[in-house]
């Protein structure tokens, strides 16, 4: 029997009986009970944001979730395109709680399955699922709670639907809605298509006065159509939302040393999640390796490992047990943890769809992540191999197309987001996107007339037959064997190229051809010249032309900058993130099921010490106000009397101390933060509480006098308590490490 968590009481109370949620019937908002709410008959198609609030967290809903709910509601069958993290689950999940009958959702995956079961419980929502990994006592338990009427969601796998016995057990429950997750599966046309979705318009024959709500996040305009079609989705409402991933940050960087550039980029990174997608299992196993080496907790993931492997490696993965997973493409489908800061593609994907797919794992949450991708002409050629022994030639020309979007996504110089929305038929009338590389930072462009000559020349004297590579070499006066055998030492535009390194002729090469200055042709591509190119070569033999062409100045491997961040908010959010692992673990959750990360940032943000001002904070709903409430309160009270940086002594042999020691060297920040292979934030953590401890520090050799005392006054001015007004105040050309040592010194 279950007992009441909140009066305690030895019987079930009437909302247990509804088999919804764990909350007893204290817990009403005025004027409101439960029972009635769920009740309702869904013809009416009344959408109350009460439910909404207290199941789900949420004030308001989504673009297009209250158009898509009342189409439920109604009983029309649907159809809804909306990237991940754009809320496609609440749009089945919501009209559950409405409908007096049974949702069944489609899935394709076990994983997937327990983490929305689990997500849903913990929001007070009765629902299970029946898949492999049951026992028959525990699905026999599971039947007897369905026809009891006492679970509201059932997720099952597309194969058990063609079960002939549990077919018959479903006719004989009420069911109101079918939902088919991932529905992009049924397409053959899309990128992960599985045959056993095309036996789910079992659905429609056996159960024709049910709707169906089909959802996916990824689908060409192609997939879309047979989706409908092959489910025979009849009479189907359709919704289409924006692809467009706001909160996603896209860069194409060289692949220069691509390994050094990732351990630049995870250092601006401490403690976040992250997902790194190699080509191969090979790739997979060598970068992980390296990883830790290098000081990070990584865990590989390929079809390569063992299913007990790869399941213990995603477990402790979603559990924050580790930051990274360096994985194939094996990885992700389904995954539902929101708070993935980062996607780094460290090869090229095959396709755009992958591409969007496997990015759009990162920021669930809504939060700012970025997604990193290294390219280099090697890759192309890679994948170029594969493609080419594909015997079906329909198929080869499909993958070269697709392979030829994304080497333009690589190399455009335009908005990278534009694109990537063009290329699923949405158009984006911004000019700038302010969320990928090309907008935040234009590229700096050259005059280069005389080299593309140079390479024009270089092609043409070598009869248009040979590659890019060969070209380059020819260009950069190589002796290899290959240069030397057939006697290309002697041409005119032999070693016209050699002041100039071999990347920066492949990026000349590469955006020419983007140009349409230039072809590629041929099963073992060759440099072609064409109508455009000829026409400068001949103007310029002849002496009549002066055009002058500018190219994309080369790109050479930067250094991710390190975006600044209120100290004392980040201090709570991550206090309030070692409480959300404590509760997890011990409850054996994966973290973000407690609360995700925007949450806690709001939390952090906002402080609310009261139940009250913490039911305000977006994703708190009832149950979990009941549950961590309290907990989290208090944590946060703790907090805030402790605000004022800690006075204790330095640990001889902490981290500090190590860094005071290299200070006493005379050594400079750059030079600690290389030695240490620590931020800059830090090292500015580590002097603060350095003086703050009663070190003897001249911050003058850190900052500028002027600086300090501009710092000085505004400090003065606002007082010290917090750190993110006095920012505002100063502007850009101050960090928070340099408000804070003033800060430190002034106290």
């Amino acid at each position: 029997m279950q007992v009441c968590s909140t009066c305690e009481a030895s019987t079930r109370c009437g909302l247990k009986d509804e088999g919804l949620f764990d909350l007893c019937p204290k817990i009403k908002t005025a004027e409101k009970t439960v029972k009635p709410e769920v009740e309702k008959e869904a013809t009416t198609a009344v959408i109350d944001k009460e439910i909404l609030r207290r199941y789900f967290g949420y004030s308001e809903f989504r673009q297009l979730q209250q158009d898509i709910i009342l189409d439920v509601l109604k009983g029309n069958n649907v159809l809804v395109l909306m990237p991940t993290g754009g809320g496609k689950s609440l749009c089945y999940q919501y009209p559950s709680l409405l409908f007096k009958g049974l949702t069944i959702v489609v899935s394709p995956l076990i994983a997937l399955m327990k983490n929305q079961v689990d997500n849903l419980r913990q929001n007070g929502i009765a629902a299970e699922y029946i898949n492999s990994s049951l026992n028959y006592e525990d699905i026999t338990k599971i039947k007897s709670a369905l026809l009891q009427n006492r679970i509201r969601l059932l997720y099952v796998a597309p194969e058990r639907l063609t079960i002939p016995t549990f077919l018959s057990f479903l006719k004989g429950l009420k069911i109101s809605l079918f939902a088919i997750d991932e529905a992009h599966c049924i397409s053959e046309w899309g990128h992960d298509f599985r045959p056993e979705y095309r036996q789910l318009k079992i659905i429609g024959t056996s159960f024709p006065d049910v709707p169906i709500i089909a959802l996916t996040a990824t689908a060409t305009t192609k997939v879309r159509e047979d989706i409908i079609t092959q489910i025979e989705l009849k009479d189907c409402k359709k919704y289409i939302a924006s692809f467009n991933r706001e909160n996603l940050v896209y860069y194409v960087k060289p692949k220069q040393d691509a390994f050094s550039q990732i351990v630049e980029f995870l250092k601006t990174k401490p403690h976040e999640s992250g997902i790194i997608y190699c080509y191969s299992r090979k790739n997979v196993d060598a970068l992980t390796e390296n990883l830790k080496y290098a000081g990070f907790r990584a865990l590989p993931y390929h079809a390569g490992l063992s299913a007990n492997i790869r399941s213990a490696n995603q477990d402790k993965f979603i559990k924050d047990d580790v930051e990274i997973l360096v994985a194939t493409i094996a990885f992700g489908m389904g995954i539902d943890k929101p708070n993935i800061r980062f996607v780094i593609h460290n090869d090229l994907p095959k396709n755009l769809e992958a591409y969007y797919q496997e990015t759009g794992r990162a920021g669930r949450d809504g939060l700012r992540s970025d997604c990193v991708l290294f390219y280099s002409y090697g890759d192309r050629q890679k994948i170029e191999y594969f493609i080419n022994q594909m015997t079906n030639e329909k198929e080869r020309l499909i993958a070269h197309n697709k392979l030829n979007d994304i080497i333009n996504f690589c190399e455009t110089i335009v908005c990278r987001r534009k694109l990537l929305l063009g290329y699923f038929g949405e158009e984006y009338i911004e000019t700038k996107c302010s969320g990928c590389d090309n907008c935040l930072t234009p590229k700096d462009e050259i005059e280069a007339t005389g080299e593309i000559l140079a390479i024009l020349s270089c092609i043409e004297e070598l009869d248009e037959m040979f590659g890019i590579n060969y070209c380059i070499d020819v260009l950069t006066g190589s002796k290899s064997s290959r240069v030397m055998q057939n006697g290309h030492t002697g041409l005119k535009s032999y070693g016209s190229g050699k002041n100039l390194p071999k990347k920066t002729w492949h990026g000349f090469i590469r955006e020419l051809l983007s140009r349409s200055y230039l072809n590629l042709e041929g099963e073992y591509p060759v440099l072609k010249l064409c109508q455009k190119s000829r026409e400068m070569l001949a103007g310029s033999k002849s002496g009549v032309t002066n055009e002058k062409i500018f190219l994309v100045k080369p790109r050479v491997a930067e250094k991710p900058a390190i975006i600044e961040q209120d100290t004392d908010e980040m201090g709570l959010f991550d206090a309030l993130r070692t409480l959300r692992k404590t509760l997890a673990d011990a409850e054996n959750y994966p973290p973000y099921m407690i609360f995700n990360d925007a949450t806690l940032k709001q939390m952090a943000a906002r402080r609310p010490c009261t139940p009250e001002d913490f039911r305000k904070i977006t994703g708190v709903g009832e149950k979990k106000l009941e549950r961590y409430g309290a907990i989290f309160m208090g944590e946060i009270r703790r907090f805030c009397e402790k605000n004022d940086p800690s006075s204790k002594p330095i640990k001889k042999h902490s981290s500090e101390y190590v860094t005071l020691e290299m200070l006493g060297q005379d050594m400079d920040l750059d030079e600690i933060t290389l030695k240490r292979n620590l931020s800059l934030n830090t090292i500015y953590d580590h002097i603060e509480k350095l003086i703050i401890a009663g070190e003897n520090i001249n911050i003058e050799k850190f900052i500028k006098k002027e600086k300090i005392e501009v710092i000085s006054r505004v400090i003065h001015e606002l007082g010290g308590k917090t750190l993110k007004p006095i920012k505002e105040k100063l502007g850009d050309n101050y960090s928070y490490g340099e408000i804070k040592l003033v800060r430190a010194k002034m106290n």
